[in-house]
């Protein structure tokens, strides 16, 4: 079953339940209203429709206020979960990097998976060409953050950024300096990609709530007119009976 089958069910379901426990009860409140003598027949219809619709609104009322915790726990918790996954593969996120990486700095590592994978080494370090220094030592994950989270804006890694980053890479592994910039290049573009597939994931989680709370609200102006038309039909039964 696709997720959008599963959400037509269940707003279909949700829908029939909640017109069917509005009907109910506007009919019980109209049937078992007591009726005043000496009323005008337009107010008897009036007190009747009250009631079905005073029936609707407490349930409502009553039930909202069960479920608000539940919803927002739920909320809360995909909210986070989500958070996570952005944070460990957005560009965005790594706009906070070199505050949320001040204390991995130390150990000379970083949180985020695509700038780490800049810096495995492929096998003996070679050493710097330029400088003739040992590859390794701390990686500058922290900087490397920050010009990737700069290059996100323009949705593009500049040539200067490219070459400069392909050099950091180029001293920590021990690789030339083009396979360097070649790795710096499909690090950010996996990284991007990435980003927009949790963008689109999130969009999608924005329309689907936003139909399931249009249909809710539907629902429940609906459930409010069966309700009370169904109070109005329980009083004429009891007038009858």
């Amino acid at each position: 079953m696709t997720g959008k089958t599963l959400g037509i069910s269940t707003i279909a379901w949700l829908t029939i339940t909640q017109l069917a426990a509005s009907g109910m009860g506007g009919y019980l409140a109209g049937r078992l209203r007591h009726r005043w003598a000496s009323v005008h027949a337009d107010e008897v219809y009036f007190r009747d429709t009250a009631h079905g619709f005073l029936a609707w609104s407490v349930a409502t009322l009553v039930t909202a206020s069960m479920l608000t915790a539940a919803v927002g726990s739920i909320v809360s918790g995909g909210a986070k979960a989500g958070g996570a996954i952005i944070g460990g593969t957005s560009v965005g996120a790594m706009a906070a990097a070199p505050t949320a990486a001040s204390s991995a700095s130390a150990a000379g590592t970083s949180d985020n998976y695509f700038v780490d994978s800049l810096f495995r080494s492929t096998g003996s370090p070679q050493g710097s060409a330029a400088t003739g220094a040992p590859a390794g030592g701390p990686a500058p994950t922290d900087e490397v953050a920050r010009i990737f989270a700069h290059a996100a804006g323009s949705d593009a890694l500049g040539a200067d950024d490219t070459r400069y980053v392909g050099q950091l890479v180029s001293e920590r592994t021990g690789l030339n300096q083009q396979d360097a910039e070649k790795r710096v290049t499909d690090a950010y573009a996996r990284m991007q990609a990435k980003a927009a597939e949790a963008k689109a994931t999130a969009d999608k989680a924005r329309k689907a709530a936003a139909a399931a709370s249009l249909w809710g609200f539907i629902a429940l102006l609906v459930g409010a007119f069966i309700a009370s038309v169904l109070g109005v039909v329980g009083g004429r039964h009891r007038d009858r009976f």
